[in-house]
């Protein structure tokens, strides 16, 4: 008789908070920014990193909607 190995769940883990994240408005843009810029260096290269474009580009993203989070809590105090 063999014997019976319980796999992990194949489910996707929950996302943790990022860590060393900023609350300052002008830190967020400018990750947003610097992110942005990196995106386009990539894509304006020869090879056309299109991976490193999207990773950039999700960066960006992510400093965005915590731009807009942070925003959202300012006016409402």
């Amino acid at each position: 008789m063999s014997k019976v190995y319980h796999l992990a769940s194949r489910s996707a883990a929950p996302t943790l908070p990022a860590t060393g994240t900023s609350h300052d408005p002008i830190q967020l843009h400018a990750q947003a920014h610097n992110a942005l810029s990196m995106a386009l260096h990539y894509l304006r290269q020869p090879s056309g990193n299109v991976p490193g474009a999207a990773r950039k580009v999700t960066q960006a993203l992510a400093a965005l909607r915590r731009l807009d989070a942070v925003g959202a809590v300012e006016v409402s105090k």
